[in-house]
């Protein structure tokens, strides 16, 4: 087991118990990669809080977390409800994280999960799946 693996044990170990499937988990260039598909946006939204929990603020810039909720998780649509322009979809719940992704203002997405009473995981309209904030999804 390498160091970064140990380091991430934890989050290795709740992935095994989320019900994932097609888990893959590889070191290279001192960054360990993690991914899979998780049953629920809960599921993931554990994942990334265990990893904060591991690496506050995600800092160590030493996991790269590819994950994605099944097609088969249960969902909500939502309308982004910016003022004008695209909404951000992001890697991981933070401004911080890398955007992935952009939902066009008036677009419908599918809310995954709430991640906290500020971000929550979604799933564009093309497919793009990552975290946004909150206060521009409305409910219809």
């Amino acid at each position: 087991m390498s160091a970064l693996e140990t380091k991430y044990a934890e989050l290795i170990t709740a992935l095994g118990m989320s019900g994932a499937t097609n888990v893959a988990v590889r070191a290279q260039d001192n960054v360990l990669y993690i991914d899979g598909v998780v049953p629920t946006g809960e599921a993931k939204d554990r994942m990334w809080a265990i990893y904060e929990k591991i690496d506050p603020d995600f800092r160590g810039g030493d996991l790269v977390l590819n994950l994605d909720v099944s097609p088969a998780a249960p969902s909500t649509r939502l309308k982004v409800t910016t003022k004008s322009s695209n909404l951000n979809i992001r890697k991981g719940p933070g401004t911080d994280q890398p955007i992935i992704g952009k939902a066009a203002h008036d677009s419908v997405v599918t809310l995954l999960s709430k991640y906290n009473d500020e971000w929550a995981l979604i799933r564009s309209e093309k497919g793009e799946e990552g975290y946004c904030s909150l206060q521009y999804l409305t409910a219809i």
